[in-house]
């Protein structure tokens, strides 16, 4: 008996020790915002809404830890110590309703506690209420659109010379000779750090999705139907994402860059790209008065009284 429980114990160590080794690098990998080789877990993002997806999947995969754990630890330790070599026979037992209202009733108070936070903060992800700037992105075949509201500025964004000069070249591309191939633009969305941005997103002509899996939510481009979001990323940087409803044949190549800068790198860059304002059309001069008109009018004199008779 006491050569089975050190078995059992090593055995649950042994398993112990593999979950975390295989947890500890996924681990790692969630604390960046770039994607890792062979990454298990999913990342933690930059902005308040990536943090709040990273929380509530942290938390439901550690509840799932735990009960996969208790449920696979006494089944092991069910078959081992109740085993047919040993001479354990199979209990036989009929309906029992204690039994039926345990099972029961605790995955309903595990789902109530799992769901009263996840339902928290996605009710968190959607409040755009006191943005302090406006993004309008618009998806076409097969680009972007983006406008900042109230700034009179506008541009489209589609995959850069480069990426698509080595797609229709055939030549094998290499991550040493081409880093972010398919994942660079001409032109990025720059949006300052620290700052709620409120996002309406939508389409011209079919559906697209707009994804940046650094800023933690994904949102559908429809025609004729505005979306929100918002985002406020924390940390500068430059993060990547993709088109993520397939829109037709170049879905493939609408990819998305966002760079994030210092709120007064952000003032310069917007006052750049604004409309240089029109000059003000000269003042004509006031035509000069003639010397007739220049001359001041005498007043008549007034006529002397007549002399009165005595």
């Amino acid at each position: 008996m006491t050569q089975a429980k050190g078995f059992f114990k090593r055995v649950t160590w042994s398993m112990g020790a593999a979950c975390a080794s295989m947890l500890a690098p996924a681990l790692a990998w969630a604390q960046s915002a770039d994607p890792k080789p062979w990454q298990l877990n999913m990342g933690r993002g930059v902005t308040s809404s990536a943090n709040h997806a990273y929380d509530a999947h942290m938390f439901a995969l550690w509840v799932c830890v735990v009960i996969g754990v208790i449920v696979f630890g006494a089944m092991g330790y069910a078959m081992f110590k109740f085993r047919k070599s040993k001479g354990a026979v199979a209990a036989k037992f009929t309906h029992n309703t204690t039994a039926e209202v345990i099972w029961t009733v605790i995955p309903i108070i595990i789902l109530v506690v799992m769901a009263w936070p996840a339902t928290a903060k996605l009710i968190a992800m959607y409040d755009t209420r006191d943005s302090e700037m406006t993004v309008k992105v618009t998806g076409y075949q097969w680009m972007w659109k983006y406008e900042y509201l109230g700034e009179e500025v506008a541009f489209t964004s589609r995959l850069d010379r480069e990426s698509d000069r080595v797609r229709q070249s055939g030549v094998q591309p290499t991550i040493a000779a081409n880093p972010h191939y398919l994942l660079d633009v001409d032109n990025e969305l720059v949006l300052p750090v620290n700052t709620k941005i409120r996002f309406v997103i939508t389409a011209d002509d079919v559906i697209h999705a707009w994804w940046v899996p650094a800023l933690g939510w994904k949102q559908d481009a429809i025609p004729g139907i505005i979306n929100e979001a918002w985002t406020d990323i924390q940390t500068p940087g430059i993060y990547r994402g993709q088109c993520a409803e397939l829109c037709g044949k170049d879905h493939g190549f609408m990819p998305i860059v966002v760079r994030a800068v210092p709120k007064e790198e952000f003032r310069q860059w917007l006052a750049s790209k604004k409309p240089a304002a029109a000059p003000a059309p000269p003042v004509e001069a006031a035509p000069a008065a003639s010397p007739a008109e220049a001359a001041p009018v005498e007043a008549a004199p007034e006529p002397a009284p007549e002399p009165t008779e005595a």
